[in-house]
């Protein structure tokens, strides 16, 4: 071979190596990162070549896969009673992603999760399509629709969360306004309009999960946990006995007097009776007794602060600040100043104090199935903290019943049912009227 052909020869088999390189490389190392790759169209469409799986509802799927034989895709997404249970399922959409539990139990509703190989194995020697695994939630149908509809008629915006206190599973998760994912599902140009629409245009925010993903000033329900820390730490021994506070009541360091929604006189009302006609001036100068460190320590035993939460879907943290000074801790304690909480971690103080003081860990999914409803998963409840003592959570059921039955909170008011006994079934009546 003459020595032009030779280095020829060498040089196109340089090129070869260098190809082979390139192309292990990128099947190799970053086949992961392209396979993530927001251009990478080619995952979708694989997505959804299949049916995915369900997530169910009281036995019923809230889902299901429209064939369309597009273009591209096979199949496309859709919902029954998709803007009551959009809080609960989000979203799946081709061009759009996902959201909520179409997210977060994605690699089972596609089929992809490792503990459904052997079902995938077994369907492909056997030739059967490709199927994902179904996702069991908690969720009360009767539950979730009295409170939707109790949004709906009244025509307001806000969240209802309703718990079983000893489980923590969630039987109704609802946030209102809502939107329809059905409509935000294809690829085609009305899936694009509404995608606009739902997150350019309405000033209503429906997207917005408000009971998971929105913070609220607690105001009077936040007492709750101020009581607990006033009984805990011998702050009030007896609630009944008068709390020697002034009205009007001057906030430490300051020139601030708190404000009572009530017109009765809360000078010197005992801690039952303030809890009653919800008097601000009395619970913060408890709150100040108690201190800020102790409050903190209270507030985080009910599941504040807690930036890690996940129900499997993400929960925003609700805030009790920890460097406040004397008159911030005050308002604090009347759930003012910068304290914040979700629908969902209200609902877990007040089932907390209905379970003899135990918080449980709140959760959506109870059951994990393959396709052929073998269950591969299985939620066990599990206790979060001990967020107050059986004695001190059996005095604050009273004077929650106190409040429903003399006080404030007559609208809660239910025939034959104690209102500090929330392990009760819930009803649709019940349901409508603490929403």
């Amino acid at each position: 071979m003459n020595k032009p052909i030779r280095r020829v020869s060498v040089f196109c088999l340089v090129l070869v190596l260098a190809l082979m390189i390139r192309v292990n490389y990128v099947q190799g190392i970053e086949a992961g990162s392209l396979n993530t790759n927001k251009n990478n169209a080619r995952v979708a469409i694989e997505a959804y070549s299949y049916p995915r799986g369900n997530i169910i509802v009281g036995g019923q799927p809230v889902t299901k896969d429209l064939l369309v034989n597009g273009n591209k895709y096979k199949y496309r997404r859709a919902y029954t009673d998709g803007p009551m249970y959009a809080p609960v399922t989000g979203f799946s959409s081709q061009v759009f992603g996902s959201k909520s539990l179409e997210l977060a139990e994605d690699p089972i509703l596609s089929g992809d999760d490792s503990r459904l190989f052997f079902r995938n194995a077994l369907d492909l020697i056997t030739g059967k399509p490709k199927q994902g695994g179904d996702v069991v939630t908690t969720i009360d149908p009767k539950v979730q629709k009295a409170a939707w509809d109790a949004f709906q008629s009244a025509d307001k915006k806000g969240a209802a969360v309703a718990l079983d206190p000893t489980t923590g599973a969630i039987l109704g998760l609802v946030s209102a306004p809502s939107y329809d994912p059905s409509t935000i599902a294809g690829a085609d140009s009305a899936s694009a309009a509404a995608w606009t629409k739902l997150t350019t245009n309405d000033p209503t925010n429906p997207m917005l999960n408000r009971a998971l993903r929105q913070t609220y000033p607690p105001g009077s329900t936040f007492k709750l946990i101020t009581s607990a820390a006033a009984l805990e730490n011998g702050v009030i021994t007896d609630i009944n006995a008068t709390t020697q506070s002034p009205d009007p009541y001057i906030l430490p360091q300051t020139t601030t007097k708190p404000v009572n929604e009530a017109n009765d006189n809360c000078a010197d009302v005992s801690m039952n009776d303030a809890l009653k006609v919800s008097c601000n001036t009395v619970f913060a100068k408890i709150g100040d007794q108690i201190g800020t460190a102790k409050m903190v320590a209270e507030a985080q035993r009910f599941g504040f602060n807690n930036p890690t939460m996940l129900i499997p879907v993400g929960v925003d943290a609700s805030n009790y600040d920890t460097t406040m000074d004397r008159p911030q801790n005050a308002l604090s304690s009347i759930g003012q100043f910068d304290t914040r909480a979700t629908p969902l971690q209200m609902a877990m103080v007040a089932a907390a104090i209905c379970n003899n003081g135990s918080l449980m860990q709140p959760y959506l999914v109870s059951q994990l199935r393959s396709a052929n409803l073998s269950v591969i998963d299985q939620t066990q409840p599990r206790q979060l903290s001990q967020a107050t003592t059986p004695q001190v959570a059996a005095q604050i059921q009273t004077m929650m019943e106190n409040v429903v039955r003399n006080g404030t909170g007559p609208n809660a008011q239910i025939p034959g049912v104690s209102s500090g006994a929330v392990d009760e079934i819930l009803s649709d009546e019940r349901v409508r009227k603490i929403v």
